[in-house]
């Protein structure tokens, strides 16, 4: 068995494991996020090719960790064939990178055409209603959807989240996410809140008055506060996160707080986020 078969091998594996697995994997020991199905980047690798093929895969979503090992016997690639195989992994990943800054900048321009010519939502949205909160600057779409505006750290709209009457989200296909918010509030405060959802920063700010920044999952907690310490060095960050039954809200949350030397809160309940605590204190 050679390097491209123990590639093989390891995709089955993840396939069997995880569900997903991407279709370029790079055995070159270091750590690779990947998408699952719908996506997101809940999944990562490592896979080392030198010596016997060794490695592990993960997704953070369904809290599956796993090692592996490659079975049978290995005859490992030669100098020059391991130089060219590794030339090839950087000239695809260098391309994929360049396809991935192409789809980007296409949805940053249709971002920017869709939030100018769109309509100010308001607060008898069935969204907002439900979740007893108001509008804050949003505006609104075909099929009577909520526009959020995703901006980078250098406040340039990139992308936009749609969310419908009941509650389904999208993002702009291709479209910038990573270490990418939305804020409330105008006047930087001595402390900024970070938390994952509109509704969720929404009710953390009416309660507040503090600036809150909204991340929009979990996994983009990290990215988030790491941006907003830069911006913002002098402000004490506190990361609210999810009380999720899987602990993914914990524990991007408490990731995030280690990343700034910032602190965390989690809602008491569990399967609550700050909007269902707080919605409930009113009510």
């Amino acid at each position: 068995m050679n390097n491209h078969e123990a590639i093989e091998q390891f995709r089955d594996a993840m396939l069997d494991s995880i569900g997903y697995a991407p279709n370029h994997i790079i055995g070159d020991g270091v750590l690779h996020r990947i998408k699952d199905d719908n996506g997101k980047l809940n999944g990562a690798y490592v896979l080392h090719l030198d010596g016997k093929p060794a490695g592990y895969f993960q997704c953070h979503k369904k809290g599956i960790k796993q090692t592996w090992k490659m079975a049978g016997n290995f005859i490992p690639l030669s100098a020059m064939q391991q130089a060219i195989a590794k030339a090839k992994y950087h000239q695809e990943a260098e391309q994929r990178q360049k396809n991935e800054l192409a789809k980007q900048a296409e949805s940053a321009r249709k971002a920017f055409q869709i939030w100018n010519t769109a309509l100010d939502a308001t607060d008898s949205h069935p969204y907002l209603i439900a979740k007893h909160i108001g509008a804050k600057g949003l505006r609104i779409g075909r099929e009577n959807t909520l526009i959020i505006p995703l901006y980078n750290p250098e406040r340039q709209l990139v992308n936009l989240q749609f969310i419908s009457e009941t509650g389904g989200k999208r993002f702009l296909s291709g479209g910038k996410k990573k270490g990418c918010f939305y804020w409330l509030g105008e006047e930087e405060t001595s402390v900024i809140l970070i938390c994952e959802g509109f509704a969720t920063g929404a009710s953390l700010h009416n309660d507040s008055n503090l600036l809150t920044v909204i991340a929009f999952d979990a996994g983009n907690l990290k990215d988030v506060a790491i941006a907003v310490k830069t911006l913002s060095p002098e402000s004490e960050i506190i990361i609210c996160g999810d009380n999720d039954a899987s602990g993914v809200g914990q524990t991007k949350a408490i990731d995030a707080a280690l990343a700034i030397g910032g602190k965390y809160l989690i809602p008491e309940t569990m399967g609550h986020d700050w909007n269902d605590a707080l919605t409930a204190v009113i009510l």
